[in-house]
């Protein structure tokens, strides 16, 4: 095993780790019968190559350190998915809840909106590692994000790749206006939050007795018990 993958492994654990146990938090509010505050959850590693060049802007030397380790903060990252803006606060709450990491930063990008209209929360935390040599504190992000702000982001990043960080003035102007009618489109869904809420609560409750599958084994029975 190399040095970079010996150096990244205990990410790839905390990456994993934190998958199953902020899913697990959704599983709980669906086995309770609550709406769950988190929609998905996705997580990542930072590529090499992205590892590099941040290394390069903060004038570091490329090679696994502990000086790495610990200006790098994104290397092990974590997103969650909300359907609402409040859903975000909730998931923030619950985060600072756990005993089993501990919240070193946070950073709201959503009231302190960046220039370009970027919006998300998110939050530094020192996840413990438990390996064969013992255990390794490391440093992890989780984002924190509606589906209408992780659409833009998205959008957003890979612009941001193509012209290496500098926009032409149209592309920032209309990209500026996605990132608001984005926002005005999680503010009126918020408005009818409690009927969103109750249209996926009758179709979770309501679809397996439409599907054709079920309809299908209830025609078997019924023929068998007859």
């Amino acid at each position: 095993m190399g040095q970079w993958d010996r150096f990244l492994q205990p990410y790839k654990q905390a990456v994993d780790e934190l998958k199953i146990k902020l899913k697990g938090i959704r599983t709980q509010f669906q086995k309770t019968n609550q709406t769950s505050p988190i929609e998905f959850v996705t997580g990542r590693v930072k590529p090499l190559a992205s590892i590099y060049d941040k290394s390069l802007e903060k004038g570091m030397v490329f090679e696994p350190s502990t000086k790495l380790a610990h200006e790098l903060q994104d290397i092990a990252g974590v997103r969650i998915m909300c359907q609402f803006v409040d859903d975000i606060h909730t998931v923030i709450e619950l985060l600072r809840q756990r005993h089993d990491l501990k919240i070193i930063e946070e950073k709201d990008y959503i009231t302190n909106v960046k220039a370009s209209g970027y919006r998300s929360y998110h939050v530094i935390v020192e996840y413990p590692v438990a390996t064969i040599e013992g255990e390794i504190k490391i440093l992890a992000e989780i984002q924190i994000r509606t589906l209408a702000m992780n659409f833009w982001a998205s959008i957003e990043h890979s612009l941001n790749y193509k012209y290496k960080g500098e926009f032409p003035e149209e592309i920032m102007k209309r990209l500026q206006f996605a990132a608001e009618a984005a926002f005005r489109l999680d503010e009126e869904m918020s408005l009818i939050r409690n009927e969103i809420h109750d249209a996926q609560k009758y179709f979770t409750e309501n679809k397996e007795l439409t599907s054709p599958i079920v309809q299908s084994d209830l025609g078997k029975g019924e023929h068998t018990d007859s």
